[in-house]
């Protein structure tokens, strides 16, 4: 039986939804941190078209199609019609599994049909996170005891889902006994609690000795006019700053707040040398002799532990302000004094674990630990010492909670886990927030996400420690969220909890041919180091939850981190790893290791469906090896907008495809390259018309046509070519490429593409993909395959653009133009020849010895005025060469001929002063 997906996908409909609104995944985030999140409405419509059938009857394909699009409307849109439609497509068992699960969007989808679904991953964090959201609130719990903190409603009767109720207590009960844990450690100041403390960490100064903070800003809040409240007239806020006064009489400094912008420079900053020169990164700078600090020195201070950390500023809210600053009380500074003392006399949670977390960070890793470079050994390093003694005081309640569950009021372990869950999702939430990394946001009054780099924690000399109050990042805060998100998940909720377990995609426990369809996003490669980005926040959560979930503190990694040994990634190093074995070899071989376990479970008449985020052919070629390796065959690939991300880094995906694989089929035979070439010319051109009808962009069609290309390709053994040698298959993307832009028989005014010169022939089609936008650098390389360039040929064409590339503008067009320039070469000349006038279009159109009226010249120079976009100013420029095209035309036989006549006289000359020599 064919599946939709090998035929037709809803990629309008998934980027659409990506974006915004149910289909974004932006509620389904808000439980638990994780990384590269997964749009639920690509996950929906990848489960959805996995298992769906394609009838040959055309009046039932479009009936499906509807169906698909009324689904694609709502979270459980048509949910009982798709329900009903994929159990009889799937008489035996309409199975989902996820084997790279991470935090669970694919397997959510399976479950939100009421589907069997199993997710698995090799991360514990993953595990946990996966369970919160796809299995635990689909669980009946009425049966459970009522906690004993539970709050009594009211209401005559009580519809609130059981889960919500519980949890919301449990994380109340937790922040009422932290609190009071705590709360000699942060005193409040005229009755209140703050919301925060602005830290830095000091070195001592390298020239005077004396100590000074690191501080990167001294802007507090900025500047702004607020709204009156209740109808007051608006409120001008001047903004709040700080600086540091030095006293080096007696070798002090304390920070002096004040309203305004700042009025010095920090101490942190750019810096020159005595030749003028800019040294790299920021300098500190001593306040108390201005000696200067270059960024090795500094850096080196720190990680050597000559660093402490220096409270400089109290954040207070504020009812006209939101938030204000000022310096600390005398009694804030003594119960910062006193938490070193407290620390040293903490217990441990178990005989395994240690309050404080001691687990090392793994070599190699600067680029993803940031604190590492700045003295941090151990994931216990990240915080000011206060910090740490409250996320100890934390975990340490959450467990204590747990153990009266279980212990005193009598709920069951599962519930017990559940809850606890759900707070340990809390403390994960709260590490975002928390660290040296933490950093105050003037603008907003808020603070920056530590991962604000996607997967990498990054530092900051001056921090943010949020207090044990309200506020952004505070518990309450962060809870008040979380039941919020819950809620939003938990209304008119439908479908079956989803099996989660941990595992290896490469051997799971799951009997041979029982799953119908293998819907998964694999890691890619380098893009993200899951288990090195997640160690901190597992570090934390072994403590929170050992004896809820005491698989987590169970693992054999040397560092007591996360294990890495069956981690399917290709890491990037910074910095001695002798020992890391996350290689590209490794990764090739997992991957292709995983694809044939997912062969193994997935039936015969199954799909496994593959979500894919790189554009990068030198990557393609490593997947569709091991694909095939896997014995399996690509037979459907579409794209979808789904990440258009702002994160630095390589975790920035705008397009993925999701892609149907086959299990190979026996007694396969040899074929020949020629008439495998023939075939995906013919299969795409066949599919093209219904491509066109579902309004496929052509930018869409040339990703799509990997799929019915590599189904070809996937009904031998083996191609060879001409001398019987064998043939990779991912030399036939590039002609699937070519073959839709040969079965769109596009025409440039009348005169079919493919009659261009090579050069010309690829910067029109590029113009028909793209116009003026933006595309990756791997774009470039895949154009120039497909048209059989060497990329030098025509990356003049398409230059670098903002970290992609862009067709180029005629005015920075460099080239020469004489008889052999190009078409394309000849139009962008003239364009940029048009600011000059007539004449200098003329020399240009002369120089190229074409034709002045010449077809193609002018075919291009219409097509590239008409393409553009109106405001572009190319377009005006071509839009000028085409008004004036008599006069440039006259002016060009103008210049011709003078320059024949010129030439004549020359050749006359010349003869004349041979005559006189022989004379």
């Amino acid at each position: 039986m064919t599946r939709m997906i090998e035929r037709w996908f809803p990629c309008a409909e998934v980027s659409v939804n990506s974006s915004a609104g149910w289909g974004s995944g932006a509620t389904e985030i808000g439980l638990f941190p994780w990384f590269a999140k997964r749009p639920v409405a690509q996950a929906k419509a990848a489960v959805l078209c996995s298992l769906l059938p394609w009838p040959e009857d055309q009046a039932e394909q479009q009936r499906l199609q509807e169906l698909v699009h009324t689904a694609m409307s709502g979270r459980y849109a048509a949910w009982q019609v798709l329900h009903d439609e994929i159990l009889k497509a799937n008489p035996e068992s309409a199975s989902v599994l996820d084997p790279f699960s991470g935090r669970g969007m694919i397997p959510l989808e399976a479950g939100r049909l009421g589907l069997e679904a199993h997710g698995v991953d090799y991360s514990p964090v993953a595990v946990l996170a996966s369970s919160l959201l796809t299995d635990f609130p689909f669980r009946d719990w009425s049966q459970e005891p009522s906690l004993p903190f539970a709050e009594e409603s009211d209401a005559l009767y009580d519809d609130r889902p059981r889960l919500l109720v519980d949890v919301r207590a449990t994380l109340d009960e937790v922040g009422r006994r932290w609190t009071a844990a705590m709360a000699d450690y942060y005193p409040e100041v005229n009755g209140k609690r703050p919301w925060g403390y602005l830290w830095a960490i000091a070195i001592p100064c390298q020239e005077c000795g004396n100590r000074f903070p690191l501080v990167g800003s001294y802007e507090l809040r900025r500047p702004s006019q607020k709204r009156g409240r209740k109808g007051a007239p608006p409120v001008n806020d001047p903004g709040q700053s700080f600086y540091i006064e030095a006293e080096p009489a007696v070798g002090t400094c304390a920070p002096v707040v004040h309203e305004g912008p700042p009025r010095r420079t920090p101490t942190l900053t750019r810096a020159r040398t005595a030749e003028g020169r800019t040294l790299p990164g920021k300098s500190a700078i001593c306040p108390f002799c201005s000696h200067v600090h270059p960024l090795d020195v500094h850096r080196r201070l720190t990680d050597e532990g000559r660093a402490t950390d220096m409270l400089l500023v109290v954040a207070d809210h504020s009812d006209d302000f939101g938030k204000e600053y000022r310096e600390p009380t005398e009694a804030e500074l003594v119960a910062v004094a006193a938490t070193p003392a407290a620390l040293r006399e903490l217990s441990d949670p178990s005989p395994f674990l240690s309050a404080v977390p001691d687990e090392r960070i793994a070599p190699g890793n600067n680029n993803i630990v940031g604190p590492s470079i700045y003295g941090a050994r151990t994931y216990g390093d990240f915080m000011c010492d206060r910090q740490t003694l409250a996320f100890v005081m934390l975990t340490k309640t959450i467990a204590e909670v747990a153990d009266e569950l279980m212990c005193k009021a009598g709920v069951s372990a599962d519930y017990a886990r559940t809850l606890s869950g759900y707070a340990g999702a809390v403390v994960a939430r709260k590490l975002r927030r928390a660290t040296r990394g933490c950093a105050l946001d003037p603008k907003l009054n808020k603070v920056h996400d530590i991962y604000a780099n996607q997967g990498s924690i990054v530092f900051s000399q001056d921090f943010f420690e949020v207090g044990i109050g309200t506020g952004p990042g505070s518990w309450s805060s962060l809870c008040k969220s979380s039941i919020s998100t819950l809620s939003n998940l938990m209304a008119d909720i439908q479908g079956a909890p989803v099996s989660v377990t941990r595992g290896s995609a490469t051997s799971m426990n799951l009997r041979d041919a029982c799953i119908a369809a293998v819907v998964t996003d694999p890691p890619y490669d380098e893009m993200l180091a899951y288990a090195d980005s997640s160690d901190l926040i597992y570090a934390w959560l072994k403590r929170a939850l050992h004896n809820t979930w005491p698989e987590l503190v169970i693992t054999s990694d040397e560092h007591g981190c996360q294990e890495k040994s069956e981690e399917i990634i290709v890491k990037r190093v910074r910095g001695e790893a002798p020992n890391e074995h996350r290689t590209r070899e490794h990764y090739d071989t997992k991957i292709a290791e995983a694809f044939s376990e997912m062969r193994r479970v997935v039936r015969d008449d199954g799909l496994v469906t593959i979500v894919f985020g790189s554009g990068d052919p030198e990557v393609w070629q490593r997947l569709l090896t091991a694909i095939e390796k896997a014995g399996l065959v690509m037979t459907g690939s579409w794209p979808a907008n789904t990440e258009a991300s702002n994160h630095q880094g390589k975790a920035n995906i705008e397009t993925t495809l999701t892609m149907s694989c086959r299990p190979m089929a026996p007694g396969r035979s040899p074929g020949r390259k020629g008439a495998v070439e023939v075939e995906i010319k013919a299969e795409i051109k066949r599919r093209y018309p219904d491509w066109e009808r579902w309004g496929l962009a052509p930018a869409d069609m040339l990703m799509a046509a990997a799929g019915p290309a590599m189904e070809v390709v996937g009904r031998y053994s083996e191609i060879l070519d001409a001398k019987g040698e064998p043939v990779d298959i991912y030399t036939f993307l590039p002609l699937a490429r070519a073959a839709v832009q040969e079965a769109m028989a596009v025409e440039i005014n009348h005169q079919p593409l493919e009659t261009f010169d090579a050069r010309t022939r690829f910067a029109l089609w590029w113009i028909t993909l793209y116009s003026r936008q933006i595309r990756a650098k791997s774009e470039l390389r895949w154009q120039a395959l497909a048209s059989s360039l060497d990329l030098a040929a025509i990356r003049d064409l398409v230059p670098g653009a903002d970290k992609g590339v862009r067709f180029i503008a005629s005015c920075d067009y460099k080239g020469k133009i004489d008889g052999d320039s190009t078409v394309i070469d000849i139009a962008l000349a003239l364009a940029a020849a048009s600011e000059e006038g007539l004449q200098a279009m003329g020399q240009v159109l002369a120089a190229a010895e074409h034709a002045a009226d010449d077809t193609f010249v002018w075919a291009a120079v219409q097509f590239l005025a008409d393409r553009l976009p109106d405001n572009d100013p190319d377009s005006v420029r071509f839009t000028r060469v085409l008004r004036n095209r008599a006069g440039v035309v006259s002016a060009a036989e103008a210049v011709a001929a003078s320059d024949y006549e010129r030439a004549q006289l020359q050749l006359t000359d010349d003869v004349q002063l041979r005559l006189c020599d022989d004379d």
